[in-house]
This record gives C-alpha cells, structure tokens and sequence, in this order.
C-alpha cells in the first residue's frame, strides 16, 4: 500500500468520526487568524504537530509558511507572496521567523543538489536555467540563527511589507520544543 493510500484510507475514517474540535465552526471565520500572527518556518518533519503546541497554538490561531530553511531568495518570492495574503487580505499584524536547530538546510549546497540533480536524470541544462538562483538560494544558508536575522531583516526592508507589520526572529529546538528570542521589534 501506498503512502497516499493509506492517507486515503485514514482520511475516509477521520471523516467518518472526526473529532468534535474540528466541526462546526464557521469556516469563513477560521481562515483569519485568531492571532493576527504568520508565521515562516521550515519544513523540517520533526516540527510537524510539534511547533504548535509548543508554541501554545490551536487551530485557526495562525498561518504558517513552511519552506527549506525559511529562506527568502527575493522581495517577491513564494514566502513573500504569500505573507502579503496575510497581510492585506486575512489581517496579519506580525510575522514570526522561525528557524530551528540542527537544519538540515546547513548541510545543503547547490553543488550537493546539483550531482543529486544530474544522478536523478535532470539534464545539465535544466540546472543551468536555476544556477544562479540555486546558488544564492542554498548556498547562502550555513547557519541556522545568522538565517533567521538574515531574514528579519529582509522583511523589515522590503518595500511592500507595511511599516506597521512587527517581524521577530526566534529558534526553536526540534528535539526539546525549546523556543529562544533572537530579535523581538517592538
């Protein structure tokens, strides 16, 4: 059986039986944020159903953008984009970047993606066309905390995020839940 099928299969008992905090509230209320408050993080799987809870989150509290490494490649990228949804259209007031510990990010490199690339059957040429980008992407990642500054900062210079929005830069341990201020604005 396949890893979808068996999400098929315990999507079909969930929706048979689903617990009482996930019916009846109103579903155009719960895509706002109860908390004002997105949050760009990495896609890390120890983070999953780990971060929220150790952050005091519930269902409906936040948005989260998960991401290799919660890097930003450009004022305009998918994270931003998406983060100006929070904004504009569903009422974020802050933004917390958080990266964590022990990222697998730090170990990765254009040149460790590209032979993983060229092994798997891309074609040089189609890793020509994102080089640049590749590069600046991955291989401006070494450490997880200078990253996470990288980006505070990023976002509280870029153009189209409004002066009101505060942006904070925090790390998180996937292995004790463990959560350090770095940057707070006030």
């Amino acid at each position: 059986m396949s890893v979808i099928d068996e999400m098929l299969q315990a999507n079909e008992k969930f929706c048979a039986n689903p617990p009482v905090d996930y019916t009846g509230e109103d579903h155009h209320e719960s895509k706002l944020p109860k908390k004002h408050l997105a949050i760009v993080t990495c896609m890390d799987t120890r983070l999953v159903t780990f971060l929220e809870p150790a952050l005091g989150l519930s269902r409906g509290d936040v948005k989260i953008i998960k991401t290799a490494g919660n890097v930003l490649t450009g004022i305009f990228d998918a994270t931003v984009r998406s983060l100006l949804v929070c904004i504009y259209e569903l009422g974020v007031k802050e933004i917390a970047i958080i990266g964590h510990h022990e990222c697998g990010m730090a170990k990765t490199t254009s040149d460790s993606l590209t032979k993983a690339m060229l092994q798997s059957g891309i074609s040089f040429g189609a890793i020509k066309m994102v080089e640049k980008e590749m590069i600046e992407w991955a291989d401006s990642f070494q450490r997880p905390e200078e990253n996470v500054k990288k980006v505070v900062e990023q976002l509280r210079d870029n153009p189209l995020i409004p002066e009101y929005v505060k942006v904070h830069g925090l790390m998180f341990h996937p292995r004790t839940g463990k959560l350090e201020l770095l940057d707070k604005q006030d």
